[in-house]
């Protein structure tokens, strides 16, 4: 097969990969956002209704992560080697993180340790998020070190975690009912403002700090694609404002979703066409063009079964818990 077909498929796969961590963030967003914010509840009912909210579905989120890690390894393995030994404690943070949050939800149920191990799984979700974050903001900065460099992960952690909690606070007003749900919408109008405050800066950052970055949102077309996300995304805010204010249960779920995936979309379009910026790029860091087409085959066969789960099993445990449950919210 020629060069064409081989970066054909190896632009498919960037967009696969930013298609499956899209669906991570999104489906383990919530679920990690409901563990930070455990941490700021005291009462063991609230626990065991935020937990209830997230109990049939956390487990079947984080495949999303296992097929992304197998995806990465598989389609872009030089992006994977040069990854990991830049950013292995963070990753290792990440899966201490997971491992204490699942242990958590499990050991919960202990008569005489379970308030212990509700502090467990609001600790591992945190350091799950501020791992992510950490993650995220290296990668954008190029792997770069330096004193501003350092700043801009430190921010993008701030955001991570704060989005985590969006997500996890409009679930729960989806989810919840009575003093649960208020708490739940006064924390999001918060998280919304904190995630889009963290956005703005590394924005701004990415612009006047980056010089691959601002190279890429220079060239023809491309600023006006991010312009119109822009404009979207404070539209996705602003409809996420006022859901909140009009009392309604699934609107400011839906909305913070639109903003994930939107500021997904700018983040890929700004990567494009580096791996790593200023690094790699996403030509040279894919794998032969057979293994790329067999891979194509067999995720072609895997995603419509995971997705088809996801959705049966959102289908399944829709509506509140607690007072309300399984009535439609």
């Amino acid at each position: 097969m020629d060069s064409s077909t081989h970066a054909m498929l190896a632009i498919t796969w960037f967009g696969l990969i930013g298609l499956m961590l899209a669906f991570y963030v999104i489906t383990d967003g919530f679920d990690l956002g409901i563990g930070i914010l455990s941490l700021l509840r005291k009462r063991r009912e609230d626990h065991d209704a935020m937990v209830q909210t997230i109990g049939h579905v956390w487990d079947a989120n984080e495949t999303w992560l296992v097929v992304l890690g197998g995806a990465l390894f598989g389609a872009f393995p030089l992006a994977y080697a040069l990854l990991l030994q830049d950013l292995y404690l963070p990753v290792m943070l990440l899966i201490a993180g997971l491992i204490m949050r699942g242990a958590a939800i499990e050991f919960r149920h202990s008569v005489s340790h379970g308030p212990l191990w509700d502090k467990v799984f609001g600790i591992g979700s945190l350091v799950a998020a501020l791992a992510q974050g950490v993650i995220l903001g290296k990668l954008i900065t190029g792997l770069a070190p330096g004193a501003m460099s350092g700043v801009f992960v430190a921010v993008s952690a701030i955001g991570v975690v704060a989005g985590y909690a969006l997500l996890g606070s409009t679930y729960l007003v989806k989810k919840t009912v009575g003093s649960l749900e208020q708490w739940s919408r006064r924390l999001a109008l918060l998280s919304a403002f904190i995630t889009v405050a963290a956005a703005v800066v590394l924005t701004a950052a990415t612009w006047f700090i980056s010089d691959v970055g601002h190279d890429r949102w220079t060239q023809p077309g491309v600023f006006h694609l991010l312009s119109a996300l822009g404009v979207a995304a404070a539209v996705a805010f602003a409809f996420i404002m006022g859901s909140l204010y009009l009392g309604s249960s699934n609107g400011p779920f839906r909305a913070s979703v639109a903003l994930f995936l939107l500021s997904f979309a700018g983040l890929a379009v700004s990567l494009f066409p580096y791996f790593v910026p200023g690094k790699l790029r996403v030509i040279e860091a894919a794998s032969g063009t057979p293994t790329l087409a067999f891979m194509l085959i067999g995720i072609g066969l895997i995603f419509p079964v995971m997705i088809g789960y996801n959705l049966y099993q959102y289908y399944i445990f829709r509506g509140k818990v607690g007072a309300a449950a399984h009535q439609e919210g």
